[in-house]
């Protein structure tokens, strides 16, 4: 069953001769369950795909479609309440509050979405992704690849439909890397979640159901190996 689909999807910037198109016309589909990579160099036009399917800026032409609602005809406090129902961001960053512990990072959640994971769940994926110890800990006490879980499980926590993971392992040593990818592997199949990773790292790549090559603003399905 398809979540996410882009149809004839395009995104340019200026007009005249200074006009860019940063995406070219796109056709995609994403099913539940399915973790996908898009791979590129920079400047390729991932992070334009990547805000557009997350509802951070409208296309030029076409539809986004997450769950039957097409992001291109609603107004940006529409589109606020799907990312928040719909979408859970992985940045490369991490994303986290500073001055809050893992714990309350999540607590954080539940002051603007109803929905989210039971206390139950929580200590479950606590435990799949390895930081039930850490939930006491800020930010700064923690290593990049514990950022990386705990913004996992923050993205997780919601409940989304699509998670969007942009450079998530850029940070990372291989086996760092290959960690978070097994651990994000996982919690797509075991939620059902659609996961996509924008990334220019070929490395975790074996991990992905599809994998999509983007250059000068052309997505491209690649034969898997």
């Amino acid at each position: 069953m398809a979540v996410l689909e882009l149809k004839e999807v395009k995104k340019t910037f200026g007009s005249g001769h200074k006009q860019v198109n940063a995406l070219k016309e796109t056709n995609f589909t994403a099913d539940k369950g399915e973790l996908i990579a898009i791979i590129g160099p920079s400047g390729s036009g991932k992070s334009t795909f990547l805000t557009i399917v997350g509802g951070l800026q409208s296309p030029t032409s076409g539809d986004v479609i997450i769950n039957k609602a097409n992001l291109a005809t609603l107004n940006e406090k529409e589109r606020s309440k799907i990312r928040l129902k719909e979408i859970g961001f992985i940045l490369q960053a991490s994303n986290l509050v500073p001055f809050l512990t893992v714990a309350n990072q999540l607590k954080l959640l539940d002051q603007v979405k109803k929905g989210n994971m039971t206390e139950t769940e929580l200590e479950g994926l606590y435990e799949d992704l390895g930081i039930s110890e850490l939930r006491t800990k800020y930010p700064a006490d923690l290593s990049g690849g514990e950022r990386q879980r705990v913004a996992i499980a923050k993205a997780l926590y919601s409940n989304p439909s699509i998670i969007l993971a942009d450079e998530p392992t850029a940070s990372l040593d291989s086996d760092r890397a290959y960690e978070v990818m097994e651990l994000l592997k996982n919690e797509t199949k075991s939620k059902n979640t659609t996961t996509i990773v924008v990334t220019h790292d070929i490395r975790l790549v074996g991990y992905c159901d599809k994998v999509y090559k983007m250059i000068d603003g052309v997505l491209v399905l690649e034969e898997k190996i």
